[in-house]
């Protein structure tokens, strides 16, 4: 299937679908992001808000919180698969992402199954 979005509008469509399962998963949109596309890649850089309890407790217990990051981290890359492939009409091959709780910075590499560029 041929992409039908300008560069522009497919960023502004990706980084909605991407806030809005943030702000379902954690109740707080991200801080910041920036959004690149380079053939069938999107590369999102963001900065999210720690979730309060897992914040406190990072330092007692990071092995547990850990776990917790892995987990959501999983469910917030297949909610933003199902999502991008049922908003945009595009098939994503798959969802890479990586999160840092001491800066609460994210790294997410989508792959889709085409150019979108």
């Amino acid at each position: 299937m041929k992409n039908r979005y300008s560069t522009g509008v497919l960023k502004q469509e990706i980084i909605k679908i991407y806030n809005s399962i943030n702000q379902e998963i954690f109740g707080v949109g991200i801080k910041s992001q920036r959004i690149d596309i380079l053939g069938e890649k999107v590369f999102i850089f963001a900065h999210h808000k720690r979730i309060p309890a897992l914040k406190i407790l990072d330092d007692a217990n990071r092995t547990l919180t850990a776990s917790v990051d892995m987990l959501v981290m999983e469910a917030n890359k297949r909610m933003l698969k199902e999502q991008l492939e049922k908003g945009l009409g595009l098939e994503v091959a798959a969802v890479l992402k990586d999160y840092d709780p001491k800066t609460e910075l994210s790294a997410t590499i989508i792959v889709f199954k085409e150019n979108l560029v």
